[in-house]
């Protein structure tokens, strides 16, 4: 495959634009292309089975349009399906997953939060990652419900999500987390919204 093909990025909407940006940043001689499945978003609540094939027609599209790699921007679709793809397809797949391990590296208080998705936080990829990092360290995972369709409809600010995050966030304040891990490449559009309600605390 030609070194000037571009690289190929998917999510389940727009939330891999995170991710895209990061890439774009790090790389900015490569070509890329991204897929947003935003008439399958979100990824969280759906089977395995409707993960994979979903990871999979992504793929097939991205590769048909000559990509020489594939980047799963998507927590869920990683945890769920980047192990399947990675057997049936002859090019490198780079995923991401919930930064537990850093979190749980520089913990002073040994307790760490994350919200992610229902798909993401009760996949096996994640238990097995997590179990032993996390063994010594209390960790509040809290499924972030609701939070994707509103950031896909570009609803960062409105009433409806800040009680949602209020909703989220405050089981982990109080159990006095001191590093909240984003589960899920749509949340850091809600960075902004998520330090102004821990500033109010």
């Amino acid at each position: 495959m030609n070194k000037n093909n571009p690289i190929g990025i998917f999510d389940s909407g727009v939330g891999g634009t995170s991710i895209w940006k990061e890439i774009n940043s790090l790389l900015p001689n490569e070509n890329t292309i991204y897929l947003a499945d935003s008439l399958n978003a979100p990824y969280g609540y759906k089977s395995v089975d409707e993960i994979i094939s979903l990871s999979i027609k992504n793929t097939e599209l991205l590769l048909q349009l000559g990509c020489k790699a594939v980047v799963v921007a998507c927590n869920t679709a990683t945890t769920n399906a980047i192990s399947v793809l990675r057997k049936k397809y002859n090019v490198p797949f780079i995923g991401i997953e919930p930064a537990i391990k850093p979190a749980a590296l520089n913990t002073q208080t040994f307790s760490i939060g994350v919200l992610a998705t229902k798909g993401t936080l009760s996949s096996n990829l994640f238990s097995a990652s997590t179990n032993e990092i996390t063994k010594n360290i209390r960790l509040t995972e809290i499924v972030g419900e609701g939070l994707v369709p509103l950031i896909e409809n570009g609803k960062l600010e409105t009433a409806e999500t800040i009680l949602l995050l209020k909703k989220f966030i405050q089981p982990m304040i109080d159990a006095q987390i001191d590093h909240l891990v984003l589960g899920c490449s749509h949340y850091p559009y809600l960075i902004p919204q998520i330090k102004k309600y821990y500033q109010k605390e």
